[in-house]
């Protein structure tokens, strides 16, 4: 069931100035950013919707939807496809350091969740084995997940990892983060090949992410590296820009 709308009380809206020269739009995204900014609407609320605020407060409808629109582009509001417009939990910066998405979110202070989309044992093919560096048809295991922040989805991964892994339980990839897990088995990793992209998204992934078809991704393909130099797993996710950005430092020599 889709969460209530959150309605702001009229006094937040009370000394609208409707004859003077700051266009109505504007006065409207200042007090809607200023109860986001005060906590007075919280990261991952649902915001009245467009005609009802604009009746409430005798302003027209494309008044309103250019306030919310200022708002969007700040990256402060998100519209999601069957939901309506949310308050954004905040978007995830991850520095190019070899972390991993769960602990990006955690360190951020968000709650991350996973819904397994699947879990198979498979065979390399050609692009897999080139990657983890083992025989085409060498056992492998295939796992895609959606990544959730706060209940709100932020991109849908995908793991291949050698035969050494491919008895890891299905279960535990709903409650801990895939490096946890190899942590846990006594894997230290050290290094990573890492390459950023963007494209835009498929039917599949807008139903997923809740963003539209076409909508862009930003992208990004890993291959981790243990203490012995063996590749231990190789990931192809894709990312809403709109939660989560990858932050690079650099350095003139």
């Amino acid at each position: 069931m889709n969460q209530e709308e959150t309605v702001l009380p009229l006094s937040e809206f009370i000394d609208l100035d409707r004859s003077g020269p700051i266009p109505l739009y504007f006065q409207l995204s200042q007090r809607i950013e200023k109860a986001i900014s005060e906590g007075r609407l919280a990261a991952g609320s649902r915001l009245e919707n467009e005609v009802s605020l604009g009746e409430r407060l005798g302003l027209s409808r494309p008044t309103v939807r250019r306030a919310i629109q200022e708002l969007v582009d700040k990256g402060l509001l998100v519209r999601r496809r069957g939901i309506g417009t949310q308050v954004v939990h905040g978007q995830i910066n991850r520095k190019v350091e070899l972390t991993s998405l769960f602990d990006d979110l955690v360190n951020s202070g968000q709650t991350p969740t996973s819904k397994v989309l699947e879990v198979r044992r498979t065979t390399a093919d050609k692009t897999i084995a080139g990657h983890l560096g083992v025989r085409v048809g060498s056992p492998v295991l295939l796992i895609r997940r959606l990544r959730f922040a706060e209940n709100v989805p932020v991109s849908i991964l995908e793991n291949w990892l050698p035969e050494d892994y491919t008895d890891l339980a299905e279960e535990n990839f709903s409650t801990h983060g895939l490096y946890q897990l190899l942590k846990a088995r006594g894997v230290t990793m050290k290094v990573a090949k890492q390459r950023i992209g963007a494209r835009k998204a498929n039917q599949s992934e807008s139903d997923l992410l809740m963003v539209e078809k076409g909508s862009a991704l930003l992208t990004m393909e890993r291959t981790a590296f243990d203490s012995n130099g063996k590749a231990v797993e190789w990931g192809h996710h894709c990312y809403r820009p709109d939660l989560y950005s990858f932050e690079i430092t650099l350095v003139e020599k």
